[in-house]
């Protein structure tokens, strides 16, 4: 009988809103078998790491952020996903401000972001891994606030709607949407307005708790 190694690996959806649209960090790849192909950010656990130390390294590496959310997601195992040999990932998901600016190292060939629901052909098995990442996260908006790790520290209501419709994928009724979000506490105002623009002046608002907590924000 033939025995072969397990390594353990984690990958890394970061997602972002940028102009209206949920958006994704994809690395390009340099090397066989999947050159010049994108794939979400990710590698093997080194030796002293969990698995959380890992995603959290991969995620501070290609953004600069450790202070943003990051769930461990699902553990993708199929024998064959990976072709250079039996390897298990460990999904999670981040979600990043839109000022995050992306970077990488030479093992790669570029990094950047690409539309979630379009994204290009992905190497290993990151199609399924993107979109049941974009599921949970979808689910996630109903029942909790971790909106709040895409957004600055205030914003106006109009930016935290826009939001919610990029990554649900459909538009929101803007009374009923403003109206539930102050009802069950998902965000206060400061006191403060946004002036300067075209547009009349907006309060400005901050989530009252900036950290993952249940909520029934749609639910």
């Amino acid at each position: 009988m033939t025995v072969r190694l397990l390594g353990v690996a984690v990958d890394v959806a970061v997602f972002t809103v940028r102009a209206s649209r949920l958006e994704v960090a994809l690395i390009r790849m340099k090397r066989a078998p999947f050159e010049g192909k994108w794939a979400l950010p990710g590698g093997r656990i080194q030796t002293e790491e969990t698995v959380e130390d890992a995603a959290q390294r991969e995620l501070t590496d290609k953004t600069g952020l450790a202070d943003v959310y990051l769930e461990q997601l699902y553990t993708f195992s199929e024998p064959d996903r990976d072709p250079q040999g039996r390897c298990v990932s460990v999904a999670h998901l981040a979600l990043v401000p839109a000022t995050a600016e992306l970077r990488t190292n030479d093992k790669y060939a570029g990094i950047d972001w690409f539309a979630a629901d379009r994204p290009p052909s992905l190497a290993f098995d990151h199609k399924a891994m993107l979109a049941y990442a974009v599921k949970r996260l979808r689910a996630k908006l109903e029942y909790t606030n971790v909106a709040y790790s895409l957004l600055a520290p205030t914003f106006t209501l109009g930016e935290l709607q826009r939001v919610y419709e990029a990554i649900l994928g459909q538009p929101l009724d803007p009374r009923n949407f403003q109206r539930r979000i102050q009802a069950v506490g998902l965000v206060l105002q400061t006191g403060e307005m946004r002036t300067g623009q075209a547009n009349r002046p907006a309060r400005l608002f901050r989530f009252a708790v900036r950290r993952p907590v249940e909520i029934a924000v749609l639910t």
